[in-house]
Protein backbone atom coordinates (compact mmCIF):
# COMPACT_ATOMS: atom_id res chain seq x y z
CA UNK A 1 0.00 0.00 0.00
CA UNK A 2 1.49 3.31 -1.07
CA UNK A 3 1.57 6.33 1.23
CA UNK A 4 -0.59 9.22 -0.08
CA UNK A 5 1.42 12.17 -1.31
CA UNK A 6 1.62 15.12 1.07
CA UNK A 7 -0.17 18.30 0.11
CA UNK A 8 1.88 21.42 0.85
CA UNK A 9 0.26 24.85 1.13
CA UNK A 10 2.58 27.51 -0.25
CA UNK A 11 2.73 31.02 1.19
CA UNK A 12 -0.56 32.85 0.64
CA UNK A 13 -0.35 35.93 -1.59
CA UNK A 14 -2.97 38.61 -0.96
CA UNK A 15 -3.88 41.69 -2.97
CA UNK A 16 -6.05 44.59 -1.83
CA UNK A 17 -7.23 47.71 -3.66
CA UNK A 18 -5.54 50.88 -2.47
CA UNK A 19 -8.76 52.73 -1.71
CA UNK A 20 -9.64 52.35 1.96
CA UNK A 21 -13.07 53.32 3.30
CA UNK A 22 -13.75 54.07 6.98
CA UNK A 23 -16.86 52.14 7.93
CA UNK A 24 -18.24 54.98 10.06
CA UNK A 25 -18.33 57.12 6.93
CA UNK A 26 -20.12 54.70 4.58
CA UNK A 27 -23.05 56.64 3.05
CA UNK A 28 -25.34 53.60 3.18
CA UNK A 29 -25.17 53.51 6.99
CA UNK A 30 -26.44 57.07 7.32
CA UNK A 31 -29.83 56.09 5.93
CA UNK A 32 -30.34 53.07 8.14
CA UNK A 33 -32.67 52.97 11.16
CA UNK A 34 -30.75 53.82 14.33
CA UNK A 35 -30.70 50.21 15.61
CA UNK A 36 -29.40 48.88 12.31
CA UNK A 37 -26.71 51.55 12.09
CA UNK A 38 -25.61 50.83 15.65
CA UNK A 39 -25.41 47.13 14.81
CA UNK A 40 -23.30 47.78 11.71
CA UNK A 41 -20.89 49.92 13.72
CA UNK A 42 -20.62 47.28 16.46
CA UNK A 43 -19.43 44.46 14.20
CA UNK A 44 -15.74 45.17 14.78
CA UNK A 45 -14.96 46.41 11.26
CA UNK A 46 -13.06 49.71 11.10
CA UNK A 47 -12.19 49.92 7.41
CA UNK A 48 -12.81 48.06 4.14
CA UNK A 49 -11.07 48.16 0.76
CA UNK A 50 -12.98 49.28 -2.32
CA UNK A 51 -12.32 47.70 -5.74
CA UNK A 52 -14.33 50.43 -7.52
CA UNK A 53 -14.74 49.38 -11.18
CA UNK A 54 -12.37 46.41 -11.10
CA UNK A 55 -13.89 43.01 -11.86
CA UNK A 56 -13.37 39.85 -9.83
CA UNK A 57 -11.06 38.53 -12.54
CA UNK A 58 -9.02 41.74 -12.35
CA UNK A 59 -8.56 41.16 -8.63
CA UNK A 60 -7.83 37.46 -9.14
CA UNK A 61 -5.13 38.22 -11.68
CA UNK A 62 -3.23 40.43 -9.22
CA UNK A 63 -3.26 37.74 -6.54
CA UNK A 64 -2.42 34.91 -8.95
CA UNK A 65 0.62 36.73 -10.33
CA UNK A 66 1.79 37.54 -6.80
CA UNK A 67 1.52 33.89 -5.72
CA UNK A 68 3.36 32.65 -8.80
CA UNK A 69 6.06 35.27 -8.25
CA UNK A 70 6.58 34.17 -4.65
CA UNK A 71 6.84 30.55 -5.76
CA UNK A 72 9.20 31.38 -8.64
CA UNK A 73 6.86 29.53 -10.99
CA UNK A 74 5.78 30.49 -14.49
CA UNK A 75 2.02 30.19 -15.11
CA UNK A 76 2.77 28.04 -18.13
CA UNK A 77 4.04 25.35 -15.76
CA UNK A 78 0.83 25.08 -13.71
CA UNK A 79 -0.92 21.73 -13.78
CA UNK A 80 -4.24 23.05 -12.46
CA UNK A 81 -5.90 26.42 -11.85
CA UNK A 82 -8.96 26.60 -9.58
CA UNK A 83 -10.85 29.88 -9.33
CA UNK A 84 -13.12 30.25 -6.30
CA UNK A 85 -15.79 32.31 -7.96
CA UNK A 86 -17.81 35.12 -6.47
CA UNK A 87 -21.57 34.79 -6.19
CA UNK A 88 -22.29 37.36 -8.94
CA UNK A 89 -20.35 36.69 -12.19
CA UNK A 90 -19.67 39.52 -14.60
CA UNK A 91 -21.55 37.67 -17.36
CA UNK A 92 -23.90 34.71 -17.48
CA UNK A 93 -22.73 31.81 -19.72
CA UNK A 94 -19.14 33.16 -19.89
CA UNK A 95 -16.22 31.49 -18.07
CA UNK A 96 -14.37 33.57 -15.51
CA UNK A 97 -11.98 30.71 -14.69
CA UNK A 98 -10.74 30.40 -18.26
CA UNK A 99 -10.59 34.19 -18.58
CA UNK A 100 -8.14 34.18 -15.68
CA UNK A 101 -6.30 31.25 -17.26
CA UNK A 102 -5.79 33.28 -20.45
CA UNK A 103 -4.76 36.44 -18.61
CA UNK A 104 -1.96 34.79 -16.64
CA UNK A 105 -0.88 32.37 -19.39
CA UNK A 106 -1.73 29.08 -17.67
CA UNK A 107 -2.32 27.52 -21.08
CA UNK A 108 -1.73 23.87 -20.14
CA UNK A 109 -3.47 23.87 -16.75
CA UNK A 110 -6.66 21.98 -16.03
CA UNK A 111 -8.92 24.93 -15.23
CA UNK A 112 -12.31 25.21 -13.57
CA UNK A 113 -14.34 27.34 -11.20
CA UNK A 114 -15.54 26.34 -7.72
CA UNK A 115 -18.13 28.55 -6.10
CA UNK A 116 -21.46 27.18 -4.95
CA UNK A 117 -20.74 26.85 -1.21
CA UNK A 118 -20.28 30.52 -0.39
CA UNK A 119 -17.41 31.09 2.03
CA UNK A 120 -16.73 27.34 2.18
CA UNK A 121 -16.04 27.22 -1.56
CA UNK A 122 -12.32 27.64 -0.84
CA UNK A 123 -12.47 24.37 1.10
CA UNK A 124 -14.13 22.69 -1.87
CA UNK A 125 -11.27 24.01 -4.01
CA UNK A 126 -8.73 22.58 -1.56
CA UNK A 127 -10.57 19.23 -1.67
CA UNK A 128 -10.46 19.17 -5.47
CA UNK A 129 -6.85 20.36 -5.57
CA UNK A 130 -5.80 17.71 -3.04
CA UNK A 131 -7.57 14.99 -5.01
CA UNK A 132 -5.75 16.04 -8.17
CA UNK A 133 -2.37 16.09 -6.44
CA UNK A 134 -2.86 12.75 -4.70
CA UNK A 135 -4.68 10.96 -7.50
CA UNK A 136 -2.81 12.03 -10.62
CA UNK A 137 0.98 11.50 -10.61
CA UNK A 138 1.30 14.03 -13.44
CA UNK A 139 -0.25 16.80 -11.31
CA UNK A 140 2.26 18.56 -9.06
CA UNK A 141 1.13 22.21 -8.92
CA UNK A 142 -2.39 23.56 -8.30
CA UNK A 143 -3.04 27.29 -7.98
CA UNK A 144 -6.15 28.21 -5.95
CA UNK A 145 -7.34 31.80 -6.42
CA UNK A 146 -10.23 33.44 -4.58
CA UNK A 147 -11.68 36.94 -4.73
CA UNK A 148 -14.01 39.11 -2.70
CA UNK A 149 -16.00 41.86 -4.34
CA UNK A 150 -19.19 43.33 -2.94
CA UNK A 151 -22.02 42.04 -5.16
CA UNK A 152 -24.42 44.95 -4.54
CA UNK A 153 -24.09 48.65 -3.80
CA UNK A 154 -24.37 47.97 -0.05
CA UNK A 155 -21.50 46.57 2.04
CA UNK A 156 -23.61 45.97 5.12
CA UNK A 157 -25.11 42.47 5.10
CA UNK A 158 -27.59 42.30 7.98
CA UNK A 159 -27.63 40.63 10.37
CA UNK A 160 -24.11 39.28 9.97
CA UNK A 161 -21.26 41.44 8.64
CA UNK A 162 -19.74 44.20 6.49
CA UNK A 163 -18.11 43.28 3.19
CA UNK A 164 -14.70 44.27 1.82
CA UNK A 165 -12.90 43.69 -1.49
CA UNK A 166 -9.65 41.89 -2.29
CA UNK A 167 -8.10 38.69 -3.63
CA UNK A 168 -5.85 35.88 -2.45
CA UNK A 169 -4.01 33.01 -4.12
CA UNK A 170 -2.03 30.03 -2.89
CA UNK A 171 -0.11 27.22 -4.55
CA UNK A 172 -0.79 23.63 -3.52
CA UNK A 173 2.05 21.22 -4.31
CA UNK A 174 3.33 17.75 -3.41
CA UNK A 175 6.81 18.96 -2.55
CA UNK A 176 8.82 22.14 -2.25
CA UNK A 177 8.48 25.24 -0.12
CA UNK A 178 5.36 26.10 1.82
CA UNK A 179 4.06 27.23 5.18
CA UNK A 180 1.79 24.29 6.07
CA UNK A 181 0.98 20.69 5.28
CA UNK A 182 -2.71 20.02 4.68
CA UNK A 183 -2.95 16.95 6.89
CA UNK A 184 -6.71 16.38 6.56
CA UNK A 185 -9.98 18.19 6.01
CA UNK A 186 -13.73 17.66 6.13
CA UNK A 187 -16.49 19.52 4.26
CA UNK A 188 -20.21 19.15 4.97
CA UNK A 189 -23.35 20.96 3.76
CA UNK A 190 -27.10 21.12 4.43
CA UNK A 191 -29.46 22.05 1.62
CA UNK A 192 -32.20 23.07 4.04
CA UNK A 193 -30.51 26.49 4.13
CA UNK A 194 -29.71 26.70 0.41
CA UNK A 195 -31.37 30.08 -0.18
CA UNK A 196 -31.34 31.56 3.32
CA UNK A 197 -29.31 34.45 1.84
CA UNK A 198 -30.01 35.50 -1.72
CA UNK A 199 -30.07 38.26 -4.33
CA UNK A 200 -33.16 38.40 -6.52
CA UNK A 201 -31.79 39.67 -9.83
CA UNK A 202 -34.21 38.67 -12.60
CA UNK A 203 -36.00 41.70 -14.08
CA UNK A 204 -34.38 43.96 -11.45
CA UNK A 205 -31.78 46.62 -12.42
CA UNK A 206 -28.36 45.98 -10.88
CA UNK A 207 -28.42 49.26 -8.94
CA UNK A 208 -31.47 47.93 -7.07
CA UNK A 209 -29.99 44.55 -6.12
CA UNK A 210 -29.99 43.79 -2.40
CA UNK A 211 -28.73 40.89 -0.32
CA UNK A 212 -31.65 39.53 1.63
CA UNK A 213 -31.83 37.17 4.57
CA UNK A 214 -35.06 35.21 4.16
CA UNK A 215 -35.37 34.56 7.90
CA UNK A 216 -33.11 36.39 10.34
CA UNK A 217 -34.12 34.36 13.43
CA UNK A 218 -33.27 31.17 11.54
CA UNK A 219 -29.82 32.56 10.74
CA UNK A 220 -29.13 34.05 14.17
CA UNK A 221 -30.39 31.18 16.31
CA UNK A 222 -31.26 27.94 14.53
CA UNK A 223 -28.28 27.96 12.19
CA UNK A 224 -25.95 29.14 14.95
CA UNK A 225 -26.96 26.21 17.16
CA UNK A 226 -26.59 23.76 14.30
CA UNK A 227 -23.18 25.20 13.39
CA UNK A 228 -21.98 24.73 16.96
CA UNK A 229 -23.03 21.07 16.84
CA UNK A 230 -21.53 20.59 13.40
CA UNK A 231 -18.11 21.95 14.35
CA UNK A 232 -18.02 19.94 17.56
CA UNK A 233 -18.63 16.79 15.53
CA UNK A 234 -16.36 17.73 12.61
CA UNK A 235 -13.43 18.66 14.83
CA UNK A 236 -13.79 15.55 17.01
CA UNK A 237 -13.96 13.32 13.93
CA UNK A 238 -10.97 15.00 12.30
CA UNK A 239 -8.78 14.81 15.40
CA UNK A 240 -9.72 11.19 16.16
CA UNK A 241 -8.96 10.18 12.58
CA UNK A 242 -5.47 11.60 12.97
CA UNK A 243 -4.81 10.34 16.49
CA UNK A 244 -4.75 13.80 18.09
CA UNK A 245 -6.38 15.29 21.16
CA UNK A 246 -7.64 18.91 21.44
CA UNK A 247 -4.55 19.72 23.54
CA UNK A 248 -2.36 19.18 20.45
CA UNK A 249 -3.98 22.10 18.61
CA UNK A 250 -1.82 25.21 18.98
CA UNK A 251 -4.09 27.62 17.08
CA UNK A 252 -7.66 27.89 15.86
CA UNK A 253 -8.60 30.14 12.96
CA UNK A 254 -12.05 31.04 11.65
CA UNK A 255 -13.61 33.27 9.04
CA UNK A 256 -14.10 36.94 9.91
CA UNK A 257 -17.75 37.94 10.33
CA UNK A 258 -18.14 40.00 13.49
CA UNK A 259 -16.62 40.54 16.90
CA UNK A 260 -19.63 38.81 18.42
CA UNK A 261 -19.03 35.74 16.26
CA UNK A 262 -15.52 35.32 17.69
CA UNK A 263 -16.95 35.49 21.22
CA UNK A 264 -19.59 32.91 20.28
CA UNK A 265 -17.02 30.47 18.88
CA UNK A 266 -14.63 30.86 21.78
CA UNK A 267 -17.41 29.95 24.18
CA UNK A 268 -18.74 27.14 21.98
CA UNK A 269 -15.30 25.61 21.42
CA UNK A 270 -13.95 26.43 24.88
CA UNK A 271 -10.78 27.64 23.16
CA UNK A 272 -9.26 30.90 21.96
CA UNK A 273 -9.56 32.11 18.38
CA UNK A 274 -6.23 33.40 17.05
CA UNK A 275 -6.09 37.22 17.40
CA UNK A 276 -5.10 37.67 13.74
CA UNK A 277 -8.77 37.01 12.90
CA UNK A 278 -9.93 40.06 14.85
CA UNK A 279 -7.20 42.24 13.38
CA UNK A 280 -8.10 41.27 9.83
CA UNK A 281 -11.81 41.74 10.47
CA UNK A 282 -11.11 45.29 11.67
CA UNK A 283 -8.86 46.09 8.71
CA UNK A 284 -10.71 44.43 5.82
CA UNK A 285 -14.22 43.38 6.85
CA UNK A 286 -15.62 40.06 5.69
CA UNK A 287 -13.89 38.72 2.58
CA UNK A 288 -15.88 35.56 1.90
CA UNK A 289 -13.69 32.59 1.02
CA UNK A 290 -10.63 34.82 1.36
CA UNK A 291 -10.95 35.20 5.13
CA UNK A 292 -9.33 31.94 6.14
CA UNK A 293 -6.45 32.39 3.68
CA UNK A 294 -5.70 35.93 4.91
CA UNK A 295 -5.79 34.69 8.50
CA UNK A 296 -3.62 31.69 7.69
CA UNK A 297 -1.00 33.91 6.06
CA UNK A 298 -0.79 36.21 9.09
CA UNK A 299 -0.88 33.42 11.69
CA UNK A 300 2.00 31.49 10.10
CA UNK A 301 4.65 33.84 11.47
CA UNK A 302 3.81 33.00 15.10
CA UNK A 303 3.42 29.23 14.67
CA UNK A 304 6.23 26.88 15.66
CA UNK A 305 7.40 24.23 13.18
CA UNK A 306 5.39 21.06 13.66
CA UNK A 307 2.50 22.82 15.43
CA UNK A 308 -1.03 21.81 14.48
CA UNK A 309 -3.85 24.23 13.76
CA UNK A 310 -7.54 23.97 12.93
CA UNK A 311 -9.06 26.27 10.32
CA UNK A 312 -12.85 26.40 10.62
CA UNK A 313 -15.03 27.91 7.94
CA UNK A 314 -18.79 28.13 7.49
CA UNK A 315 -21.35 29.56 5.13
CA UNK A 316 -25.03 30.47 5.51
CA UNK A 317 -25.94 28.28 2.51
CA UNK A 318 -25.20 26.24 4.86
CA UNK A 319 -21.83 24.51 4.67
CA UNK A 320 -19.05 23.81 7.15
CA UNK A 321 -15.42 22.81 6.82
CA UNK A 322 -12.41 22.18 9.03
CA UNK A 323 -8.78 21.87 7.91
CA UNK A 324 -6.13 20.20 10.04
CA UNK A 325 -2.79 21.83 9.22
CA UNK A 326 0.76 21.26 10.39
CA UNK A 327 3.29 24.09 10.32
CA UNK A 328 6.35 23.46 8.18
CA UNK A 329 9.92 24.44 8.88
CA UNK A 330 10.59 27.48 6.69
CA UNK A 331 14.26 26.59 6.43
CA UNK A 332 13.85 23.11 5.04
CA UNK A 333 10.28 22.75 3.81
CA UNK A 334 10.06 19.72 6.09
CA UNK A 335 7.83 18.92 9.03
CA UNK A 336 9.17 18.79 12.57
CA UNK A 337 7.59 15.66 14.02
Amino acid sequence: MTTPRRVIIGPVATWFPERELPVAGLPELAGLPAARRAHALSLGVDTVRDAAGASEVDLAEHAARAALGRAGLDAGGLDALLLVQGRVPEYLLASEATRLQHRIGAHRAFTTGVGDLGCVSVSAAFALGSALLRGDPRCRTVLVVTTARTPTRARYRPPMTLLGDGAAAVLLTTSGDGTHELVDQTVRSDGAYADLFRIDYRDIPEREWTEECADEPTYSFRLAVESRKRFAALNAELLARNGLGPDRIAARLTQNLAAGAFAFWQEALDADIDPVCRRNLAAYGHLGSMDVLVNLADAAASQAPGAYSLVMNSSPVAAWSTWLLRRLDDRTGGVIR
